[in-house]
């Protein structure tokens, strides 16, 4: 089992993310967005990967995963998919070079599209990204946020089995959960456990059904039932990776805010330290 972290949530340079996990003893990164650019588009410069690649293995690091921008938050499903594929053949040249086999996806914003369409062009959609994937012998992790299969965890099942790919997985990010409006995290997890292979720990509290929450609070302080989930993870015997996404100083994917460069560096600290703390203590009741 590899414990890890969005290494963009420590800082934006590729030396202070690096900085991060040599301190906590880690020598896994997820990789989002280095400088500001997501590392799975064009923003971020072959040139640029190339040297936080060099860096990364300079330090004695490796990549666990990539979270991509493919099918977010920021993407409607009448959007051109086109970019969609684009950063799929560069992620995947990317993968090799750092070699990893994990990539994070998602399934769309609804924009104008009805519910029929939505879910019937996302699962398209995504059996074109599968084939890629397993062309290239990398995994989409579908992961449980925008989309239209990110509602239910039923229909996080349903989606993958309709797109029926040996190369499609399921991501669970613990804290989207509540802070989405759902108040059965434990549930949810209990539907999408036989079928995990990566795991985000996040926390936040439940404001109300169908009331988005941005109040994200340090590991195992939410109602995200952190704890619980992560201590029946391990009991069942869980080997996947289970990566931080903190969010507690500052949401980075979606344009930071005017968290300190030093703020973000400390939160991600204390985060993790917490997180392996709650990880520890559940292997250690086994």
């Amino acid at each position: 089992m590899i414990l890890t972290g969005i290494s963009d949530e420590a800082g934006k340079d590729i030396q202070t993310q690096i900085k991060a996990h040599q301190a906590l003893g880690w020598d896994h990164l997820e990789i989002r967005t280095i400088h500001g650019h997501n590392a799975s588009t064009s923003a971020l410069s072959d040139e640029a990967f190339e040297d936080a690649m060099v860096q990364i293995e300079a330090a004695g690091m490796t990549v666990a995963g990539f979270g991509s921008a493919i099918g977010n938050w920021s993407r409607k499903i009448t959007d051109d998919f086109s970019v969609d594929l684009e950063d799929l053949q560069l992620t995947v040249k990317r993968m090799k070079r750092a070699n990893t086999k994990y990539v994070r996806t998602m399934s769309w914003v609804q924009g104008e599209a009805d519910e029929s369409q939505w879910r019937d062009e996302g699962i398209r959609r995504y059996k074109e990204l599968a084939k890629i994937a397993e062309g290239a012998n990398i995994y989409l992790m579908y992961e449980n946020c925008t989309g239209w299969a990110s509602h239910t965890a039923d229909r996080m099942v349903e989606f993958v089995k309709a797109v029926d790919s040996p190369n499609v997985v399921l991501l669970y990010d613990i804290g989207n959960v509540v802070s989405h409006g759902t108040p059965d995290s434990w549930d949810f997890y209990q539907t999408l456990r036989p079928h995990l292979k990566y795991v985000h720990i996040k926390d936040a509290k439940f404001l109300g059904d169908h009331v988005e929450s941005g109040e994200f609070t340090y590991p195992g302080e939410g109602d995200a039932l952190v704890p619980r989930i992560i201590a029946d993870l391990i009991a069942t015997g869980y080997d996947g990776t289970i990566s931080i996404e903190p969010h507690v100083a500052t949401v980075v994917h979606a344009g930071g805010g005017d968290a300190a460069p030093e703020e973000l560096y400390e939160a991600y600290l204390k985060y993790a330290r917490m997180a392996g703390k709650i990880v520890e203590d559940a292997k250690a009741a086994v």
